[in-house]
């Protein structure tokens, strides 16, 4: 069992979070979840990102376990036990399982990394520093201020 995520983890989750749930309430384009909640990509690989948003075009994925097959977009916060795997394995498998964009959150050297991964799983598009911000097509209109998400 891995131990929980730390207490600046969960800041930075709980802010990003906040931000993407105030945006769908006044554009309801789809849902947000965040872990513990199974996605199966495939027999054998279920992960739980940290957060995940669901297009209302895919709601067809959900099922009373969780997602089967792959959200729109995947957040995954490193910390020291998983950083590994989700800046690899994790990374891949979400790229062959059709998630359009990734977000990887380093919390020791403030960031964001952004991964189009249906365009190129190995490269970010973009990454933004701590007082940078950045947007996406998944959520028109909506310019997220890194500083937002990691103020603790």
């Amino acid at each position: 069992m891995a131990p929980a995520p730390n207490r600046f983890h969960q800041v930075i989750s709980g802010n990003l979070e906040y931000i993407l749930r105030k945006y769908l309430e006044n554009h309801p384009i789809g849902k947000i979840y965040d872990a513990p909640f199974d996605v199966y990509l495939s027999d054998v690989n279920v992960y739980q990102p940290d957060i995940l948003f669901l297009a209302k075009k895919h709601y067809g994925l959900e099922t009373k376990q969780g997602l089967r097959g792959g959200p729109d977009l995947v957040v995954e916060i490193l910390s020291p036990e998983t950083s590994e795997l989700d800046l690899g394995v994790k990374r891949e498998v979400y790229a062959r399982c059709g998630v359009e964009e990734l977000w990887i959150i380093d919390p020791e050297n403030p960031g964001i990394s952004i991964f189009h991964l249906q365009k190129n799983a190995e490269t970010p598009v973009k990454v933004v520093a701590s007082s940078g911000e950045w947007s996406t097509t998944l959520f028109p209109g909506l310019n997220i201020e890194a500083e937002a998400v990691f103020h603790d």
